[in-house]
This record gives structure tokens, sequence and C-alpha cells, in this order.
């Protein structure tokens, strides 16, 4: 009896330890930089925001005066509109609504009342301990005038990065990308951060409103890279943010003739396929998290490279980018958001049946024993 119960146990304990092992633990590399955390959505596929935890739409209005422009802004979730893709297996293609599939952001067109507030959309991550990290999304640009396309890490108003489009500047001659990096000196400018070091009109080889490209950017203590399609725009490494904040993507308008210009004639849609983060966090529980299920970065695929995009995500097979929380083994024991209630109850049935047939292989082998 003794002989066989031992290796039985011992079978057990193998397969188990097995079990509660998984690729990624201690985090994900952007060159050669290791992040602990992620955030992924596929808006592509995505029903319904509200679906997703990691996600919080904004509701707010702010004064024509505190916006500072002729109009004011009103951000309503009504106009954060999920269109998925009319086919769940596809990765491109018209959305269920018709026209481009995908988060869509809108800006209300018309020409209201001076001092009137125009509807916009907005929304923001739920976590907001985000403290440097590669960050990207798969964007369409409004091809209307008189809109500000952001898509920016946030904490106030002098601790800000951002890549923003206004699609006023957007001709057969020009398309640019506004790079930015908000800082007390740009605060005393009248938040102008022309000048500071902190700013570059980035002319793009394409034109951002006839199809989706990824944009970029990986903030560290020392600098910020912006990418496009993973091609290198600029470095910018005066006034770099230091603080723990949060991703936003925001479409709005406030009629600012050196700015968003607008308001839009007709609805602004901008459109979103995809948002990726990798970062660390400065939540004191996450970091405690990550030690105990990383004891060693060494460990043989504790940690996985972030694929790079090469090209422009149009078409099913260049939009078809990798998401690591869509694989099944990547993010197991991970700390993450998003559909969290249905993927972490699907991992863990999966984890608990296993461990309780291999628990019933053990004890059927003793019996027979």
């Amino acid at each position: 009896m003794i002989m066989f119960v031992a290796p039985s146990i011992a079978f057990c304990a193998v397969l188990f330890a097995a079990l509660v092992r998984c690729d990624c633990e201690c985090g994900y590399t952007v060159n050669s930089t290791l992040y602990t955390d992620l955030i992924e959505t596929d808006f592509l596929h995505l029903q319904n925001l509200t679906d997703d935890a990691d996600w919080q739409g904004q509701d707010y209005t702010v004064s024509a005066e505190l916006a500072r422009g002729p109009y004011g802004k009103n951000a309503s979730t009504t106009n954060i509109v999920g269109n998925p893709l009319k086919n769940q297996y596809d990765w491109a293609g018209d959305g269920i609504n018709g026209g481009d599939a995908g988060l869509q952001l809108i800006v209300r067109g018309g020409t209201p009342e001076k001092g009137a507030l125009i509807p916009m959309a907005e929304l923001v991550t739920s976590r907001d301990d985000m403290l440097y990290g590669s960050f990207r999304a798969g964007i369409k640009i409004s091809n209307v005038n008189g809109t500000c396309a952001a898509f920016f890490w946030y904490w106030n108003n002098t601790q800000e990065i951002d890549m923003e489009f206004l699609s006023t500047q957007m001709n057969e001659t020009s398309s640019p990308v506004n790079l930015v990096l908000q800082s007390p000196q740009s605060a005393q400018q009248g938040f102008s951060a022309q000048g500071t070091g902190g700013f570059v009109n980035q002319q793009l080889p394409y034109q951002p409103d006839e199809g989706f490209h990824e944009y970029r950017f990986d903030w560290s203590p020392t600098a910020v890279d912006f990418y496009a399609d993973g091609v290198l725009l600029q470095t910018l490494s005066k006034s770099v943010p230091n603080t723990p904040g949060h991703i936003t993507l925001s479409h709005w308008s406030n009629g600012d003739p050196n700015w968003s210009a607008g308001p839009p004639v007709s609805d602004a849609i901008l459109t979103v396929e995809y948002l990726k983060g990798y970062f660390n966090s400065s939540d004191p529980k996450r970091q405690e998290d990550w030690k105990s299920r990383c004891p060693s970065t060494t460990t043989v695929n504790s940690t996985c490279a972030v694929p790079e995009v090469k090209e422009a995500p149009n078409g099913n097979s260049s939009a078809h980018t990798f998401f690591f929380s869509q694989e099944k083994n990547m993010t197991t024991n991970q700390t993450v958001g998003g559909e969290k209630s249905i993927a972490s109850s699907i991992r863990w049935t999966q984890t608990a049946s296993t461990a309780v047939l291999v628990l019933m292989i053990v004890s059927t082998m003793e019996w027979f024993i």
C-alpha cells in the first residue's frame, strides 16, 4: 500500500502544480522593459461598454468659460455607441449599425447658440494606478471638421500625455498628430505646451481619417516615445509625468478657433478598434499580488513579449491583433478586469474541474490498491 500511495500523491502534486502555473505570470515586456499589469479591450466584438468593468463612460458638463472656448462641453454616455462587427468571427468590416465597426465616440453636429454646450463623448479606465507603461489604440479619425480626437494618459492638467488629432488640420497636404506633455509651464501659458519642449505637431505619412491606425506611447521615468503603426515618431523628455493616472479616450469640440475649431456641422464619429496597455501599478495590493504570483522573472515563459504592430490594422488579417487576454493561459493568474466575471469563472471552472478529476483518479487508484 505505501509503495503505491506515495507515487499517486506525487502524481497529484505534479499535476496540480501545473494547473496553477501559467505563462506571463511575471508580466509583459516592451523593448525589454517589464510591466506587471495589463488592460486589453477588443471593441470590435464588444456588444455593450457597460459589460466591461475596465471602462467608465463619462457624464458631465463644462461651461464655455471653464472649457476655454466659445462653447462648453456636454459629455454623455449616449454619445458612446458600440458598433461591433456583424460577424463575430471577423476582424474587419461593417458594424451591426452600419459603417466602421468598433466603439464610436460621437460629437453631435449643429450650430448651437453662443455659450451653449456641445454634446461629446469620453470614457476613462476604471484603474487610475497606471505608473509608466506602453499604451496603444487602433483608431480611425473623423473626416468632419471641427473636433479634437484625443487618446491620452491623465493625472491632472500638469501631468498629462496626449496624442490629439484636430480634424480641421486634415487636408490633402497635411495630416498631423499633436504630441503633447502638459506641465506646470504649459499651465502657466494657458494650457498651451508650445515652446515648452513638450509639444510637437508631427506629420503622418497617411490620412488618419481614411483608415484605422495604431497610435501608441511608451512612458518611462525619463521620456515618452510616440509611435504610429509601430514606427517611432518622436521622443519627448521634458516635464515627463511621474505620478499614477488613467487612460482616456475623448472626442470633443468647444469652438476654439486655435484648437478644436467647430462645432461640427454634422455628427462627427471617432471609431476605436481596441485599447491595450501594459503598465506598472502604484497600488500596494497590486504590487503584493505580483510578488506572490511571480517567484522569479527568469522562469521559462514567466514573462511574455508584447507583439509589435508593423502595419495599419485594416482588414481581417492586420486588424486581428494579438490579445493576451484572449489566450487560455496568459492572464490566468493576473488581476485583470474586462469581462472578468465571465472569463475568470470559466477559467476557474476548468481548473477546478481538472483538479477534481485528478483527485478522483488518485482516489480510484488507492481504492483498487
